[in-house]
This record gives structure tokens, sequence and C-alpha cells, in this order.
């Protein structure tokens, strides 16, 4: 959406949804989620709040064009390999694209977003997806799935671990070296497992629980391609 009139010297540029949202992006990563507001983005386009309400109806649809537009440049895999190692790299590098953008997760999570960068994404899913031998239900949740477990994992490791990491008084690695110990010190004959566990449920790094949980998805999803028993 964009306006082609031309403005006079220290005129103010028309204002347009393209530049709302190109605001709000601003506002976004450089304060956070929690500090968006339309009083903020008005602000960043030396406009009045109230401007704004002729481009969208609300914060909540302001936040449907941020979902999208924090995938407009995403890049899919290339199309090599089968259809789990595609599907593998899909996930890995929406991770990294989420990760990259502060927030990002949080404003695309449980949002059935369908601008126009989304859906050639979608598109482009569904159809390895369906050429690799999927039914169209089966495609269509797998994408559903992929997505969910994606954002999720995101929200999931930008998140404070303790009260401690979210008040700035501990990093990251200090809580879960202090949780590692705290485990460790219980009394093994109530908590046999996580006395002896300790290590393996706070030593792998993120990278790691992310691959194992995505593997064990892949694992699934590869028997619904499995021919029935008794069948060729």
């Amino acid at each position: 959406m964009r306006t082609d009139r031309a403005k006079a010297p220290g005129q103010q540029p028309p204002l347009t949804q393209e530049a709302l949202v190109g605001a709000a992006l601003l506002v976004l990563e450089r304060d956070g989620l929690d500090a968006l507001s339309m009083r903020r983005v008005a602000a960043e386009l030396g406009v009045q709040a109230p401007s704004l309400y002729w481009h969208v109806r609300n914060k909540e649809q302001l936040l449907d064009l941020l979902a999208d537009a924090l995938v407009a440049d995403a890049v899919p895999p290339p199309r090599e390999g089968g259809w789990r190692e595609q599907l593998r790299a899909y996930c890995h590098l929406h991770r990294r694209h989420l990760l990259g953008k502060r927030d990002a997760a949080r404003v695309v999570a449980g949002r059935f977003n369908l601008g126009p960068s989304l859906l050639v994404i979608l598109e482009d899913q569904l159809d390895r997806l369906r050429e690799a031998g999927f039914p169209a239900a089966e495609a269509a949740l797998t994408s559903y799935l992929l997505g969910n477990y994606v954002a999720g994992f995101v929200l999931q490791e930008q998140s404070p671990l303790s009260a401690a990491e979210a008040v700035g008084q501990a990093t990251r690695t200090e809580v879960v070296n202090a949780a590692r110990d705290h485990l460790q010190q219980l009394p093994a004959d109530r908590f046999p497992n996580l006395v002896a566990l300790a290590a393996e449920l706070s030593e792998p790094d993120m990278e790691d629980r992310f691959a194992f949980g995505l593997e064990r998805i892949l694992d699934g999803l590869a028997t619904l391609l499995e021919p029935a028993p008794g069948t060729r």
C-alpha cells in the first residue's frame, strides 16, 4: 500500500500502512513487544496516535501485519534430499529466523496469519509434503505441527528460566548450573532419578534439545508414509 504523492520540503511523508508496519518493526526490535504501543509507533512516525487508526483497526490488527512482516525475508531451504532432510532444514532455518528478530516468536505464535509472505511459505511447504506422498489432511496437519513446534521452542528458550534471570541477578548459565547442583543435592533415597540424571536434565544445550525433539517428530511423520502391514 503506497502513496506516491510528492511532499513539500519539510512536510511529513504521507502515512501508509506499509510505513506504519515498518515503524512498528523498529519499535519491536528496539524496545520489545511489551513496550510496543500505538502511541510509540505514532511517535516513531512523528504523528499522533489517532491517525494510525485510518490504517489499522487496533493493535491486534497491527500484530497480524507484524506477524507477516517478520517472515517476509524468510528464505526456504533448497529442494535437495528427501522430505525429511527438507523439513529438517525448514525447521532449523525457521528457528534461526525467529531467534534473529526480537520477540518474533511471541508475535507469530498462535496467530493464523494469512498475509502474503506466510502464504508463499505455506504453499511451498504443502507442495513439498504432498510431493513426498503425504495425504492432504496429513500434509496440512504436518505444516501446522512443525510451525508450532518451532515457535513454541523459541518461546521457551527466550523466556527467563527463573526470577533471578528475569531481573538480571543471574545469567542463564548460572541458573542452569544452580539447578543442576540443586538436583544433585536432593536426597537420593527420595529422588533417585533426579539425582542420577541431574546433568542430563541441565546440560544439553538448546541446539541439542531442539534437534532431539525435531528428529522424534520426523520419526513419527515417517510412519505415515510406511506401507500398511501386508502390502508392498
